[in-house]
């Protein structure tokens, strides 16, 4: 509540997987608008208690986000979620032409190195042209460079299918909408921030965090660490 009047908030949700492999959410903040200055800030903080030897920061390409991961963890990758991605993509291509365009983004992902990648999503990015799809086209374009990062060779094989999207912190922010949807609104920015907390430690608070979720060993021992 802002002066009498209800307003969407962000909460900025950050987790991490330790060199052990284990999941840990690492940060929770309010974002306000989730812009740049919300990122920094965020991030900012996260270092300042101790956040070190970040390899690869994995996103949707909100606002700010890609900046504030450039000039923070300067030697950091930064992996756009395949799932977003697609579907910005598709968004973008009428339904007489979705089928082959899903069928034809799939292919590109499921290449074997980057570089074919890359060279498939030109192959359909020019037939989408071809097919009066300029729009979808120069979305493909824009954004497949930073949406293969996973398949890099600094990252293991085994490590592609769950760095290459950000289902892990999909999932967990159901949860908290499921949770925050009950209440509706909250007098303040403390109050929502509890309660995304304790729903937070209620569902990490079991084999989510006790899994390893990547096996780490596979990570080459000589990869120069981060930050």
């Amino acid at each position: 509540s802002w002066g009498g009047s209800v307003e969407n908030v962000s909460i900025l949700v950050a987790i991490g997987v330790s060199k052990d492999g284990h999941r840990e959410v690492i940060g929770v903040a309010e974002g306000m608008r989730e812009d740049s200055a919300s990122w920094e800030q965020f991030f900012r903080g996260m270092i300042e208690r101790g956040l070190k030897g970040v390899r690869l920061v994995v996103g949707d390409r909100c606002a700010g986000l890609v900046s504030t991961v450039g000039s923070m963890l300067p030697k950091a990758r930064y992996q756009r979620c395949m799932a977003h991605f697609l579907r910005n993509v598709l968004s973008k291509v009428p339904p007489s032409h979705r089928e082959w365009a899903s069928a034809a983004l799939k292919a590109v992902f499921a290449m074997e190195s980057r570089e074919s990648a890359l060279d498939k999503a030109e192959t359909v990015a020019a037939e989408m042209e071809a097919r009066r799809l300029k729009a979808a086209a120069n979305c493909l374009r824009e954004g497949i460079g930073e949406t293969t990062t996973y398949l890099l060779p600094e990252f293991p094989d085994g490590h592609r299918r769950r760095i290459r999207t950000n289902n892990m912190i999909e999932r967990l922010n159901r949860e908290i909408r499921r949770r925050t949807r009950v209440v509706g609104s909250f007098p303040d920015g403390n109050s929502a921030l509890m309660l995304v907390c304790a729903r937070i430690r209620y569902v990490t608070a079991n084999e989510w965090s006790n899994r390893r979720y990547l096996d780490m060993s596979r990570l080459d021992d000589n990869l120069q660490e981060a930050n």
